[in-house]
């Protein structure tokens, strides 16, 4: 693979393409992140340890390259409009018609994202919830004072 060029390096137009770029790619991710965290729940609910390790494997790998595409959005970001950037900097720098466009690009992504973070929970606590109760069920009940 080619490095990736600094965006010091870019002119202010690729900036702004790779960062919308990086948008779209996220949405499309986000929509398989979602349908991964969907299966790992049905998953969990089926004690399918093999299925879960895998889906585990497909989720953490997603969710490096989501990270990884998020710093380089914020790379972006700042060397369009400085330091301490943010969304809404950068949608002024944008003509009205697609600003409006992106608005909703970015817009539906944060819904994404606040979906995946609900459903990552709701899977964490199922399994959470699943391994206290195999815990008891090998171990018995922990007893916090001795019976009379």
């Amino acid at each position: 693979m080619v490095g990736i060029v600094t965006p010091a390096a870019l002119s202010r137009q690729q900036a702004m393409q790779q960062l919308l770029a990086g948008v779209n790619e996220d949405k499309d991710a986000y929509r398989t992140l979602l349908a991964l965290l969907d299966e790992q729940f049905d998953a969990a609910i089926r004690h399918q340890r093999e299925r879960l390790g895998t889906l585990a494997e497909a989720i953490g790998t997603l969710v490096d390259t989501l990270e990884a595409r998020r710093a380089r959005r914020v790379e972006l970001a700042t060397a369009l409009t400085g330091a301490q950037p943010s969304m809404a900097q950068v949608f002024t720098l944008l003509r009205p018609e697609a600003r409006a466009k992106v608005q909703a690009d970015w817009a539906g992504l944060e819904s994404m994202v606040q979906a995946a973070k609900a459903a990552g929970k709701r899977n964490g606590d199922l399994l959470a919830e699943q391994y206290t109760i195999m815990q008891r069920v090998l171990h018995g009940e922990n007893q916090l004072y001795e019976p009379l």
